[in-house]
Parts: structure tokens; C-alpha cells; sequence
């Protein structure tokens, strides 16, 4: 059983047991957290799609830690201006394990 979620503007297809990276989320590491926004619900039997989400169906998930991914490093520059500006970025997830999907 799989189900697509919607969380921070982007969709996740997950299933059961996947660890995934998602936008930041104001949770605690260790808390438990329920995706009420599940756009589609794979089942052996068929593919339950809602209109926009399915009714009833949650996805429950812990939340493994907060973090920062890797640095980018971004070089603006005009040339024969002698301007440029180089700026670092770091963009900070939530790693999540999905526990169940429920329907």
C-alpha cells in the first residue's frame, strides 16, 4: 500500500517504513505527526484518487530529526562592472519515517 501526500507545496509518494526528506515542519524530533492532505491511496484492488484529497485517509509518521542539507554556494557577478556577490544557502528539512497509512 502506497498513498501520495501533499506537505510544504510538494507531493511525496510514501510508503509504509520510508524515511523521508520534507520542508521544514514546526515538530520536535521524536514527535508524531498525522498528514491529513493525501491526494491518492494505492491499493492492491485499485488506486483511490480524491477530489482534491481523500476523504479519511491519513498518513501517521515520526519525526526522525531536524536539519540543515548541504551548502550551496551562489556567485552573482555583472561583467566589466566589477560588481559581484557570492552567498552561501543551506535549506533546512525535516527527516520523517512514515509508520502507517490508514484509510
Amino acid at each position: 500500500m502506497y498513498a501520495i501526500i501533499e506537505t510544504g507545496g510538494k507531493q511525496y509518494r510514501v510508503q509504509e517504513g520510508d524515511v523521508v526528506f520534507i520542508e521544514k515542519l514546526n515538530v520536535e524530533a521524536e514527535e508524531k505527526i498525522n498528514f491529513e492532505k493525501v491526494i491518492a491511496v494505492g491499493k492492491e484492488d485499485g488506486l483511490v484518487v480524491g477530489s482534491p484529497y481523500v476523504a479519511g485517509a491519513t498518513v501517521a509518521a515520526k519525526v526522525v530529526k531536524n536539519g540543515k542539507g548541504k551548502k550551496i554556494t551562489v556567485l552573482t557577478y555583472k561583467p566589466k562592472k566589477d560588481s559581484k556577490r557570492k552567498i552561501g544557502h543551506r535549506q533546512p528539512y525535516t527527516k520523517v519515517e512514515i509508520e502507517a497509512i490508514s484509510l
